[in-house]
């Protein structure tokens, strides 16, 4: 078996995050490395808050807070809700940790000793009113490229075009709106990516097509536009410091690393961390350095951050000179939409997750976010579409099917596994049909094709649904109750199956599926061709219990109570 190495983009430390974020990194992350596990593969899902940068050191200042005691808060509430999503990192570190502030800092030597970084005298954005030279992203203005309004100096948010505080047209400082600004002279180190473009071309040459096109097309965009050297320092209090023992004036200055920077070495850093918290853990490097070649890399990401991991991040790895592990599949998101606009933090326009959790379990919310992920195009929640793909998905055709075998089975044949019949010929269709769908589910996971997977698991559901109409066992005991007994046993047999092969999208209630039998210690952890054709996993006599409603039905009322507390078209 492999040994997967799973990242997502590493939220910011400022604000509790939206569905969009959700969608666009963690949960398909999440997904995807439960999946995994389930197939006996040796996981690592590594995240973490990424915890530098001037909005955090402004968010601490708002709430009269130190800046590390604010992002401690901050990492513990959001942790609080991935926990509350049942997303299973093995570690969920801080980009603050020592761990990481050691990596970037023997990284940014690395590249020194190696010809890759340049001190240079440049100029920069410095606001009077706010007393302080403006970070990229704290300048805002007019793209020059796309004519959007509100782009930041470091990347316009509608374009997607990585700029410099002096390429906006009108700017003005995005912490007090003043336009006061001056441009004056600062000594920072760059990383000299030019010198790295032919490296980078030929290593996404090699790798392209395993990602999805949306990441590929993206890498390539930037690379035939070339790689510009980036300064990657900054006029900050907050922040991995430059070491004093290579550039001691900057050090003694004050100088930090550029967010951008340190963030995605921050996956090695929370690995280390991972092993740092339980030394039981596997050599952290095992799986960073020098690692084999059964260790395959999987990243997930919105699309906004797929140049910073498929051109910036290699260039930094592949001018340390040295054996770093660098990602094998970059899988990239379009943005989910609120009602056809932005879900934003900024503006707290659309549906939160902590939020989420205070309406509906997670369940509801993982299936209908991985249902409708955003791969191909931009997708749109709408409380409409929401309480739609609910009701019929997940309340219909799984929740009440599960519902009525189990509660018509106690009713008839007691407590307990029925015996029935011998299989027939709808039991082997049945049985071709359920084993072709849970193929398909496979082909679209490994794929990592989340909607079509989650199209084949619905499939599988609506397949027990099928049968149950074709069977009817509610007429059928009238005359057969044999074959009544057969059709209950069979169909306990898909809940069973269920159970088992829905647990990475709706864990909680693929758990009270499972629990509703006691197969006498059964941990089947997945389901073969064969045994999903047979249908045959729970022994005739194996006690059950109607477990609660899985799945509520959403009313009209919910309908307009949502709409009204988040807004709506």
């Amino acid at each position: 078996m492999a040994r997967h190495l799973i990242t997502s983009a590493l939220p910011y430390i400022n604000g509790i995050k939206h569905l969009g974020n959700m969608v666009g990194s963690m949960l398909p992350a999440d997904v995807y490395s439960r999946y995994l596990r389930q197939r006996g593969h040796d996981v690592l899902y590594i995240c973490a808050t990424d915890e530098h940068g001037t909005p955090a050191e402004l968010a601490a200042k708002e709430k009269g807070l130190p800046v590390a005691e604010f992002c401690a808060q901050a990492h513990d509430a959001q942790k609080a809700v991935y926990d509350g999503f049942a997303l299973a990192f093995d570690h969920f570190g801080r980009s603050s940790s020592q761990e990481n502030v050691e990596i970037t800092q023997h990284f940014a030597r690395k590249l020194n000793e190696n010809g890759f970084i340049e001190e240079r005298a440049i100029r920069q954005v410095y606001s009077p009113t706010d007393g302080r030279f403006l970070p990229d992203r704290y300048v805002e203005g007019t793209c020059p490229h796309c004519g959007y309004d509100k782009a930041r100096g470091d990347q316009c948010e509608n374009c997607t075009r990585v700029l410099d505080p002096t390429d906006l047209v009108n700017p003005r400082s995005a912490i007090s709106g003043s336009t006061d600004l001056e441009v004056r002279e600062t000594k920072h180190l760059f990383l000299l990516q030019s010198k790295l473009q032919h490296e980078v071309e030929q290593w996404v040459a090699a790798h392209e097509e395993q990602w999805p096109h949306l990441s590929s097309s993206i890498a390539r965009k930037w690379l035939t536009e070339g790689l510009h050297d980036r300064a990657i320092t900054r006029d900050l209090d907050w922040g991995v410091p430059v070491p004093a023992d290579t550039w001691p004036e900057l050090a003694a200055e004050g100088k930090v690393f550029y967010v951008w920077f340190d963030a995605p070495v921050e996956y090695l850093g929370a690995t280390k961390e991972w092993a740092d918290v339980d030394p039981s853990n596997r050599d952290w490097k095992s799986w960073w350095y020098e690692a084999d070649e059964t260790v395959r890399y999987t990243q997930f990401m919105a699309k906004d951050n797929v140049p910073f991991h498929t051109v910036m991040f290699p260039a930094t790895q592949l001018g340390v000179r040295e054996p770093w592990k660098k990602v094998d599949v970059v899988k990239a998101f379009n943005w989910l939409t609120y009602y056809g606009g932005k879900f934003s933090t900024s503006q707290r326009r659309g549906v939160f997750t902590d939020q989420a959790l205070e309406i509906l379990p997670a369940d509801y919310w993982r299936y209908f976010l991985i249902a409708n992920a955003p791969e191909s195009d931009d997708s749109s929640f709408t409380w409409e579409h929401f309480t739609a793909t609910v009701n019929k998905d997940l309340a219909d055709t799984l929740g009440n099917f599960v519902n009525r075998v189990l509660s018509f089975s106690k009713k008839r044949f007691g407590e307990e596994v029925p015996a029935g019949g011998e299989a027939g010929e709808a039991e082997a269709r049945l049985g071709e049909q359920i084993a072709a769908l849970l193929a398909e589910y496979e082909t679209q996971m490994e794929a990592l094709q989340f909607r079509k997977a989650a199209a084949a698991l619905r499939a599988l559901w609506s397949a027990g649904n099928s049968y149950l109409e074709e069977k009817a066992p509610w007429l059928e005991i009238k005359t057969d109750k044999d074959g009544a007994a057969l059709t209950l046993r069979t169909a306990m047999n898909l809940i069973h199956l269920y159970a088992i092969v829905s647990e990475p999208f709706i864990p909680a209630s693929s758990r009270a599926m499972r629990e509703a039998f006691r197969p006498g210690g059964d941990t089947a952890a997945w389901v073969s061709a064969e045994e999903a054709r047979a249908l045959a996993f729970l022994p005739v006599g194996t006690p059950f219990t109607v477990p609660p409603v899985l799945f509520a039905k959403l009313t009209e009322d919910d309908l307009e109570a949502y709409k009204e507390r988040f807004g709506g078209e």
